[in-house]
């Protein structure tokens, strides 16, 4: 069993973002009214640019060709 690292959590993390954001997107477009809709999309695109972030700083550097 692995482990949970960075990279692992922010992937799982942009994963349900965006399948969060799309869900409310077609609820949108089927003509449900969200109160709370324009919150909830901010919400969900800023947990996708942190877990960018946290994917782009936890991914290993390698070191240049010779």
């Amino acid at each position: 069993m692995s482990d949970w690292d960075l990279t692992s959590v922010g992937l799982v993390l942009i994963g349900s973002s965006i399948t969060a954001a799309g869900t409310i997107m077609a609820a949108l477009l089927l003509g449900i009214t969200i109160s709370m809709a324009p919150f909830l999309l901010f919400t969900t695109a800023v947990l996708i640019v942190m877990s960018a972030i946290m994917i782009v700083v936890s991914t290993p550097k390698s070191p240049p060709p010779i």
